[in-house]
């Protein structure tokens, strides 16, 4: 007889726009304001809004993540991303987008104002560069 694990607990989070930005999150060009819920969660969920730092640009190869939900919605500006087996797309404030799980993807601009709130399941998970052939044209 095999004894399930307790599941983390479940809690009540606020967090406020006041509450402001971190530059510790996993793209050196933005920074990222963590909305708690990974806290509440146990780990189970991840929300945060990410905003352009001015001035820097995107640098990340292409790569893929091993989650199982990830979902971005744009809040203010706009970001071009490439996604295998669909081509370049733009999004713009009020955009959403599920990118589904290991697809390989690659940023390839942003406007200075972007804001974005990206929401996954779970709350950590790897990220792994994508192979030669996972890549985008070199145009994208």
């Amino acid at each position: 007889m095999t004894t399930a694990s307790p599941s983390p607990p479940v809690g009540f989070s606020l967090r406020h726009a006041s509450d402001g930005f971190q530059r510790d999150g996993l793209r050196p060009f933005y920074e990222y304001r963590d909305l708690g819920i990974a806290a509440a969660t146990g780990g189970r969920a991840m929300a945060h809004v990410i905003r352009a730092i001015p001035g820097q640009h995107a640098t990340a190869p292409a790569h893929r993540h091993a989650l199982k939900v990830q979902i971005v919605y744009v809040l203010k500006g706009w970001a071009r991303f490439w996604y295998e087996g669909v081509g370049e797309v733009l999004l713009e404030a009020g955009s959403c987008v599920h990118q589904p799980p290991g697809i390989v993807h690659k940023e390839v601009g942003h406007s200075d104002d972007l804001e974005m709130l990206e929401i996954t399941v779970p709350a950590e998970f790897a990220t792994t560069i994508a192979a030669p052939n996972g890549a985008p044209p070199a145009d994208a």
